[in-house]
């Protein structure tokens, strides 16, 4: 490819192919829709989960359980796409992702049980990395585009990508209310199909970042004995040259600190996101007995308000610094989630701190994608972000396990949403303050 890093002069110093403005923002709408129904596909079976519990005649202890094996399988494919999309590109890592999503749609259109549900939604994980996947790829764009709007306001602009999760959210939950009385709950996942499979295919057209283009060079150099010439041509382009692998890097040096702590506060915060946004209809129609086809239409508002979460985070992230602004968002989502189950009884008071929940719940992922990406240089970026990730699902985990266990025993979903998901939400905001302020690494 035209651009691609070659070996240097001794002494010289390059820098990186820029990205035109057409193509970064190609780049960038292609990103918002592939995250939007990925997230379109993910939430869709945390919203009809009720309809396919009723359909095989689960009870609510069961179908807790299988949206947490869901969630076991799922943490399995995400901690795998990290070091794949290090290894085989940012490019062809987005198109593998969004593939995964339309999979995944497919198949649970055809489930028989409970059993083929939990492996066909395991391959969910897939979509869900769609989001790390993007940061660690649009972190690379913007930092060397020539578009200097984008470039001057990258963690503005990444926040209208990030915002298709409450927009994907927005949209299964119409989507459902329109055509489930139509087609039925497989009818709905089949329809899903469709969409993903148009965005891997305008996937293709994309160009991979110069700086894994750089990396693929590195490792081309090494693999042939040139390490003198792979180590000059590293720091002519002001990036480190360690072979290490990439999932060993993000535990060591500078980067160890934060993927602890990041990954910590990734684990406390998915108890809020499965308790309040994939099971938002089980919350609503079980905790706060509201029917299920109005909490459809509660989720579109309060999502639609979350959609402005993840703009106003994105923008004052990129002014006071993204750790703080998704600290004190996260603290203060966990306190409105706990007087929406404690407090609030007329429909207008729960919409409003619901969706205020939301707002500081969801938006604060704005900052906290693209503050990731500059945690990690180039050579692990994917598997950091994709790692991080990850961990979202074993806090989904065991907070399915902790909901299922407080219902087995007797406790309703508003006492478990409450100890589960509004406490997890305001440990991770306490969490975050223990992690280092991040630097723009390359660009």
């Amino acid at each position: 490819m035209s651009g691609t890093p070659t070996a240097s002069t001794p002494g010289t110093t390059k820098t990186f192919p820029r990205i035109g403005v057409r193509a970064t923002r190609k780049a960038t709408i292609i990103a918002f829709f592939a995250w939007l129904f990925a997230v379109f596909d993910y939430i869709m079976f945390g919203t009809l989960l009720p309809e396919i519990a009723g359909a095989f005649g689960w009870t609510a202890a069961t179908a807790a359980l299988v949206s947490t094996l869901v969630s076991v399988g799922t943490a399995v494919f995400a901690l795998g796409v990290g070091p794949v999309v290090d290894r085989i590109g940012r490019r062809k890592g987005m198109i593998l992702t969004v593939s995964g999503t339309a999979l995944a749609s497919a198949a649970t259109a055809a489930t028989p049980n409970a059993a083929y549900l939990v492996g066909v939604r395991a391959l969910g994980g897939l979509g869900l990395s769609e989001q790390a996947v993007n940061a660690t790829y649009l972190n690379e764009i913007y930092a060397v585009t020539e578009d200097e709007a984008i470039k001057k306001r990258r963690g503005l602009v990444y926040s209208l990508v990030q915002g298709g999760w409450p927009l994907g959210v927005l949209l299964a939950a119409a989507f459902v209310a329109v055509f489930l009385p139509l087609i039925g709950w497989r009818g709905c996942f089949l329809l899903a199909v469709f969409p993903a499979l148009l965005i891997a295919l305008m996937r293709r057209g994309l160009r991979e970042s110069p700086q894994f283009e750089l990396e693929l060079e590195l490792r081309k150099l090494r693999k042939a004995g040139k390490g003198a010439e792979a180590a000059e041509l590293a720091r002519a382009y002001g990036v480190e040259d360690q072979a290490s692998t990439p999932l060993v890097a993000i535990f060591r040096g500078a980067a160890l600190r934060n993927t602890l702590v990041l990954g910590f506060a990734w684990f406390t915060n998915w108890f809020g996101i499965q308790v309040f946004s994939v099971l938002g209809t089980t919350v609503l129609t079980e905790g706060k007995q509201v029917s299920f086809s109005n909490s459809l239409l509660m989720l579109i508002v309060i999502n639609a308000v979350g959609y402005l979460g993840y703009v106003t985070h994105g923008w004052i992230g990129d002014k006071l610094g993204r750790r703080n602004v998704i600290a004190f968002g996260w603290i203060t989502s966990g306190v409105l989630f706990a007087l929406m189950l404690t407090v609030a009884d007329a429909t207008i008071a729960v919409i409003v701190l619901y969706s205020l929940g939301m707002f500081f719940l969801v938006g604060p992922y704005a900052a906290l994608l693209f503050y990731m990406g500059e945690c990690y240089d180039t050579r692990c970026r994917a598997t950091g972000t994709a790692f991080l990730n990850a961990l979202s699902q074993p806090g989904a985990i065991l907070a399915g396990a902790i909901v299922t266990a407080l219902l087995a025993a007797g406790s309703d979903w508003g006492e478990a949403a409450l100890i589960v998901g509004a406490v997890g939400t305001f440990l991770s905001g306490f969490v975050m303050f223990g992690a280092r302020k991040a630097e723009v690494l390359e660009g």
